[in-house]
């Protein structure tokens, strides 16, 4: 069902507000424009827009997703769509009461990132097969991965000005609009030397890129063909369960705190606006320890 043309200015408005406030990704702004619309088409069923919502109706609506099986988490990120979104209202004057106020967000339990161990990482980043061009590309934004910790997107996304091999440094721009430098280690910028000096010319051949990672049509990898990449090498290293990109970031954080790093030096290594985000890698080295415990020591 196509949205109303009022709904819809008044959706892109807010969204416009968010971007100039804010500085949110597209990603981001997406997810909100997805919450909204499914609202709006709910709304709509039984005659009403989007700015004369009231509770009632809210809670219709979130019972609905949770009707179609929709997760807590995700109903739950709808939630918080929708209280930003109606406190941008009341803030305009575009409402007298926020009718999001009386809606509560799904409890959830806290759920560890999946991460990898130091020998699983070791088997993933030496799957590709380096004597090939593409394998080395591969090889390369492995290690860049692991060794920065980047997000998908970040990675995907950097140009070949904003690594420094001298240096040792990437320049990532990150959410928000964010810049950091972040350290890359010896052995990533060994691949990333052997890439660009001779890898990405013969993916290239005559044609031009200011992307890092580029496929033979001369375009930047794209988040989708990572994902699909170490998913591919995953099964070569023999490595079970869910494997993506942000495995390799969780995996980042996590050895680092295992080998002593402090946390808010992780923050900002990760990008991190807020340190709360960061703790989660804190129960994550726990739980490690906690099986450690439980393995080796004779009354665990």
């Amino acid at each position: 069902m196509a949205l109303n043309s009022e709904n819809l200015d008044t959706i892109e408005r807010f969204l416009d507000a968010l971007w100039l406030e804010r500085g949110l990704s597209e990603n981001t702004l997406s997810a909100y424009r997805r919450d909204l619309g499914g609202l709006s088409r709910h709304l709509s069923k039984n005659g009403v827009d989007l700015i004369h919502a009231r509770p009632e109706h809210l809670h219709s609506y979130l019972h609905a997703l949770f009707r179609k099986n929709i997760s807590a988490r995700s109903v739950a990120r709808c939630v918080s769509t929708l209280r930003r979104f109606y406190q941008y209202q009341l803030r305009e004057n575009r409402i007298a009461i926020d009718p999001s106020a009386e809606v509560e967000a799904p409890k959830l339990g806290r759920t560890l990132p999946h991460t990898l161990t130091e020998r699983e990482v070791e088997g993933l980043l030496a799957a590709p097969d380096t004597g090939q061009a593409l394998g080395l590309r591969d090889r390369a934004m492995l290690e860049t991965l692991y060794a920065t910790g980047l997000r998908v997107s970040e990675l995907v996304n950097l140009l070949i000005m904003e690594v420094d091999i001298i240096t040792g440094v990437v320049r990532v721009m990150g959410k928000g609009g964010k810049e950091r430098l972040v350290p890359l280690g010896e052995t990533a910028i060994h691949y990333l030397d052997q890439y660009i000096s001779r890898g990405r010319g013969e993916i290239l051949g005559r044609k031009q890129s200011d992307a890092l990672f580029v496929t033979r049509r001369a375009g930047p990898m794209t988040r989708q063909a990572c994902w699909h990449m170490i998913k591919r090498y995953g099964l070569v290293a023999n490595i079970g369960g869910h494997l993506s990109p942000h495995t390799l970031r969780h995996a980042f954080a996590t050895h680092l705190l295992n080998h002593g790093a402090d946390l808010r030096s992780v923050q900002m290594l990760l990008g991190h606006s807020d340190l709360s985000t960061t703790q989660i890698y804190t129960y994550v080295a726990q739980e490690r320890l906690k099986k450690l415990h439980q393995q080796h020591h004779p009354r665990g």
